[in-house]
């Protein structure tokens, strides 16, 4: 399964978004989701079979360069060299889309980033993708989309490796920063959130382990105990948040509660 079952609630949450909306506004929804769960998946279909036009995008999609991750490194942390965490998105280039999206006519055409993840690096701009027209709903999709910052998370004690490498806490305190100064306000001017919720973090790195062995699957071959190893250590570094998520530190919303096979157990409007 996985998406299958996902797909038509998120068609029925973006289409009741639509019908809702007042005149002449086009709503700005939010999907979450852990890694692997199937909300990307979720979202190009829901998108594909619904009858109006929507603007469906990830949060990945506009990552800070490779250039200005680096220096973030450089100058804050150099745990934000691996993308991912608050703080490595452009949400300046997230706002300015979703403007132009909004004042979009039936003639226009909208170009979305998109982000080379073999490069670690946003494509040039003659491979983003084109948005035709005027869209009914915006649907930004990202692991993070209406987390709550927890001032207090720096000072905890760490919970994995890639927190303990983080001695001074600089790490987690600038992404504790970013998502009151500069997230939360994209928050408030979501029109609604969709959250998928797993039962439990241990489902995130088994879906993002299912994941690594269909791509080394597709080559013919099995994945190597050291890309294990890595993709363990990468998924350590959305732990903390995505713990947070999944334990209801987010902002109000729809909830599609699933199993660890994907399954959909529950549905719930929580605002």
């Amino acid at each position: 399964m996985t998406a299958n079952q996902i797909t038509p609630h998120v068609g029925r949450w973006i289409t009741r978004a639509v019908e809702a909306a007042p005149s002449g506004h086009i709503p700005l929804l939010f999907l979450s989701g852990p890694q692997g769960c199937g909300k990307s998946t979720a979202l190009a279909e829901a998108v594909s079979a619904l009858p109006v036009p929507v603007a469906g995008f990830g949060l990945d999609d506009v990552y800070l360069k490779k250039a200005e991750r680096e220096r973030l490194a450089l100058e804050v942390s150099a745990l934000f060299r691996v993308r991912g965490p608050p703080g490595t998105h452009d949400l300046g280039l997230l706002r300015s889309l979703i403007a132009e999206l909004r004042e979009a006519s039936a003639q226009s055409v909208t170009a979305l980033p998109v982000f080379d993840k073999l490069a670690d690096d946003r494509a040039p701009r003659e491979a983003w993708r084109a948005v035709l027209g005027r869209p009914a709903a915006i649907v930004v999709e990202g692991w993070l989309m209406g987390v709550c910052p927890d001032p207090d998370a720096p000072n905890s004690p760490p919970i994995n490796r890639v927190e303990a490498a983080d001695a001074d806490k600089t790490w987690r305190l600038h992404q504790e920063t970013v998502l009151a100064r500069s997230y939360a306000p994209l928050w408030d001017a979501a029109d609604g959130f969709l959250h998928i919720v797993p039962p439990a973090f241990d489902c995130v790195l088994d879906w993002r382990m299912q994941q690594e062995a269909a791509l080394w699957a597709a080559r013919g071959e099995a994945v190597p105990p050291e890309r294990r190893a890595w993709v363990a250590g990468f998924i350590e570094h959305y732990e903390r948040l995505t713990r947070r998520m999944i334990a209801g530190g987010r902002r109000p919303g729809t909830e599609i509660h699933i199993d660890a096979a994907r399954q959909v157990l529950s549905l719930s409007a929580g605002g």
